[in-house]
């Protein structure tokens, strides 16, 4: 059993990754249904968060059925990132975890994300302090290192659990790497096979299948894995790969009627949670991964994209399944 603090998370725990103006409520509602067990929430700017940023504050909404779920903050000032923590506990999350991985040229060239990567001492004083200002367990995101020559993982972990944090997730890259290149998962295993790290390990980067999931549980004996890129427009990823892991079979890809009605449970959820404007402009980065492999789909996903209405998107969908249900 994989234990963060008193949350119990089962044998090998699929994490849903925190990703900037994706990771929101409705994105979270439809990878919670398909199996996503522990989420977190975009990240959130602490120094928005002390100004009482709009932007900010509404990244705190969570629901009841979410849960658990983590809420994510960065940020290159201690005193800052401490009193971001608090404000985040308030919203009663089970987790506040700490961005130490954005490789984003504004988050990281400050200092903060995989820019504190920089600075080992001050990464160390930052979390005690973010430790010590809550009563929830913390947890941190992170990257391999700035760079190929300042990989230090395996002490970053260690001081890292040495200051209270409670479970670590590594992104198999640096911060040089930004996404390029394949992740490598081998220092990942040295931290979560290392004689002194005790604390659960999850590895992070490129698990787009099933087959993969599995190859790499086996193969470097983490505690469980965060799934980022391949759930977006795909949250069935999350239970195909349990349902691999539990009985070696692969599920049958979702239905054009599967794919359907989940667009339309997120966009509902888009439009209740953000309102019609913004809900429908929010939504327009999901539709090609939805619809990902459907032929000659570029005039629907002009038209879905350019739609301004409710009702304009739901004819779209009807279209989409008149005509795709005809060519099966």
């Amino acid at each position: 059993m994989v234990n963060i603090g008193n949350l119990e998370l089962g044998h090998f725990p699929l994490l849903l990754a925190p990703m900037e103006d994706v990771s929101d409520p409705p994105f979270r509602a439809v990878c919670k249904e398909n199996g996503a067990d522990l989420m977190y929430t975009e990240f959130i700017s602490s120094e928005g968060l002390i100004r009482d940023a709009r932007k900010s504050l509404q990244k705190l909404d969570i629901y009841d059925y979410e849960r658990p779920i983590g809420i994510q903050i960065f940020g290159e000032k201690i005193d800052s990132m401490r009193q971001a923590a608090a404000i985040a506990a308030e919203a009663q999350p089970e987790i506040v975890d700490i961005n130490y991985g954005c490789p984003v040229k504004k988050v990281a060239c400050r200092g903060a994300g995989a820019g504190i990567l920089l600075d080992l001492p001050k990464m160390q004083s930052m979390t005690k302090e973010i430790v010590k200002s809550v009563n929830l367990p913390v947890t941190v995101k992170t990257r391999l290192g700035w760079d190929e020559n300042t990989i230090q993982i395996i002490e970053v972990a260690k001081r890292l659990q040495d200051v209270g944090i409670q479970a670590l997730t590594i992104h198999g890259r640096t911060r040089k790497q930004m996404y390029k290149g394949e992740a490598d998962w081998d220092p990942i295993a040295e931290v979560k096979n290392h004689p002194d790290i005790h604390i659960p390990i999850f590895g992070n980067g490129d698990i787009d299948s099933v087959e993969k999931a599995a190859l790499y549980k086996q193969k470097f004996n983490v505690d469980g894995i965060m799934i980022g890129r391949a759930a977006i427009g795909y949250p069935w990823i999350f239970r195909e790969i349990k349902h691999f892991l539990a009985t070696g079979e692969k599920l049958a890809p979702p239905t054009l009627e599967e794919r359907l009605s989940v667009v339309q449970k997120h966009l509902d959820f888009s439009l209740s949670w953000k309102g019609p404007k913004q809900g429908i402009f929010e939504m327009r980065r999901h539709y090609s991964n939805y619809f990902r492999g459907l032929p000659h789909f570029k005039p629907f996903r002009t038209a879905l994209v350019e739609a301004n209405t409710a009702e304009v998107i739901a004819d779209i969908l009807a279209a989409i399944q008149d005509k795709y249900q005809v060519m099966a």
